[in-house]
């Protein structure tokens, strides 16, 4: 009992994380209709600048070599800051890959190809600068706590229950702000007609700016938690990651807040219920289920069908 405990809290904290990530691709997707394939790689900044922030330094390789900042913030600081700081590098994609597109009323696959090209020039800046080495957060980030806790029985890694409650406050902050804020109303409004919204008085150009800002805010959150939680593996360990959260919002449905969330516990749990001889496989977990609902149920599993006129 306690080891399926353990498995459902590594799982459920897993995949909470997952559920954070897909929601950036989630609110810029109900927006414009188009995916960011730079948001992996704000993700993987958040993770660097987590780490930078808590007091590591740059190792050997990259222009930045042996680089740390003159202050240590704790990681309950570091995160925050982080996510604001990858707000701002996904507001500059937003004014460079996807502005200029949108004032030319562009083909939506231009904004694949642009978000793209976005995503791998920040990838090869942070090898050039960061070198392509592994780090991983200290633990002292986490202050006091300690490495295990027991809970019902089951001695769990204090991380991963640090995973789940900075997820679930970030999730419940941003469901409230959705459905109570003018800003979150103004964005639902934009997500449904941008026209309709525009001659309404609300400035969709705002609201758009609004939401890669808040997606970027997500990538920096989810980038730093998984650096805490594993490691950071180099700067393309977020492409997988990224790859992951795509079949998670597929799964969810396209565009849909809760179905994110939804697929992200699943596949997280999913993934924690892999033995540990097919651990090798855990990726293909959340494929498996993207081509499931691409054949079952293509709308996803809480996004509304298309209905087609005759």
């Amino acid at each position: 009992m306690e080891t399926l405990l353990q498995i459902l809290v590594n799982g459920i904290s897993t995949g909470v994380v997952y559920g954070l990530f897909a929601l950036g691709y989630t609110l810029v997707f109900s927006v414009l209709g188009v995916i960011n394939f730079a948001h992996g790689a704000v993700f993987t900044l958040g993770a660097y600048l987590t780490y930078l922030l808590v007091g590591g330094a740059v190792g050997s390789n990259g222009l930045l070599a042996g680089l740390q900042l003159p202050f240590t913030l704790p990681f309950w600081g570091a995160l925050p800051l982080a996510g604001l700081l990858t707000a701002l590098v996904s507001l500059a994609v937003e004014a460079t890959a996807f502005r200029p597109l949108r004032r030319h009323q562009a083909e939506p696959l231009l904004y694949l190809i642009t978000s793209l090209g976005a995503g791998v020039i920040l990838v090869n800046l942070m090898q050039i600068l960061l070198g392509a080495e592994g780090y991983s957060l200290p633990t002292a980030a986490l202050g006091s706590l300690p490495v295990t806790l027991s809970l019902a029985g089951a001695q769990v890694r204090t991380v991963q229950l640090v995973l789940l409650v900075v997820s679930v406050l970030v999730l419940a902050v941003l469901t409230l702000w959705l459905e109570g804020s003018p800003g979150g109303k103004a964005l639902q409004a934009v997500s449904e007609d941008a026209t309709t919204a525009r001659l309404l008085g609300i400035n969709s150009d705002a609201m758009i700016r609004l939401c890669f800002a808040v997606s970027g805010f997500l990538a920096g959150l989810a980038g730093g938690l998984v650096g805490l939680s594993l490691s950071i593996t180099g700067p393309y360990f977020g492409i997988s990651y990224g790859l992951k959260a795509l079949g998670v919002l597929v799964l969810g449905g396209l565009g849909s807040v809760p179905g994110a969330v939804l697929a992200g516990l699943i596949v997280g749990i999913a993934e924690a219920l892999v033995p540990g001889e097919w651990s090798g496989y855990k990726d293909a977990i959340a494929y498996a289920f993207l081509f499931a609902v691409l054949l079952l149920r293509p709308s996803g599993l809480l996004g509304r069908s298309q209905i087609t006129k005759v």
